[in-house]
């Protein structure tokens, strides 16, 4: 057992892990999500993305932006079970993401990705209960969307620390 647990204490450092935020604010994925402005999304679910994402973004301390995310969302919900009289008794509200990392200066897109989510939504006899969980959902929906974008660029940041 004690081999056990010295061999993979010995394998541990050479897992290839590294810290996505090493150097805390001032490391270069740090101060590349900073560089980042968020353009205008259109909508009520660009309203709330573009609200979780300004969130989880650091503050640029009023420095020029480096970069811009475009954002273009496609939010559908569709019915999924259906009863013997045509009602929709449970829905599928899904939120997709393209996003692209613009260079300010060159215009050049430097990252390309999507994202997305879904989530199930009971269907009640109270439309204002329906309609308040169909809310609910987006705003879930959103936060997720924001975290993998957010993710997802600050890779870009740690493979391209000069960029």
């Amino acid at each position: 057992m004690k081999r056990l647990v010295l061999a993979l204490a010995l394998a541990l450092p050479a897992c290839g892990l590294h810290p996505l935020y090493q150097g805390g604010g001032s490391g270069p994925v740090a101060r590349g999500l900073a560089s980042v402005a968020v353009a205008p999304i259109e909508g009520k679910s660009g309203y709330l993305v573009s609200n979780a994402l300004r969130d989880r973004l650091p503050d640029s301390a009023g420095a020029a932006a480096r970069y811009r995310l475009q954002v273009r969302l496609d939010d559908n919900i569709i019915g999924l079970g259906i009863t013997r009289d045509n009602r929709v008794t449970r829905e599928r509200r899904t939120l997709r993401a393209r996003f692209q990392l613009v260079d300010a200066q060159t215009g050049e897109t430097v990252l390309d990705a999507t994202a997305g989510s879904d989530t199930g939504i009971d269907v009640v006899d109270s439309e204002y209960a329906t309609i308040s969980a169909e809310n609910a959902a987006l705003e879930r929906l959103s936060d997720i969307v924001a975290d993998q974008i957010v993710t997802r660029v600050a890779l870009f940041m740690r493979r391209n620390p000069a960029q």
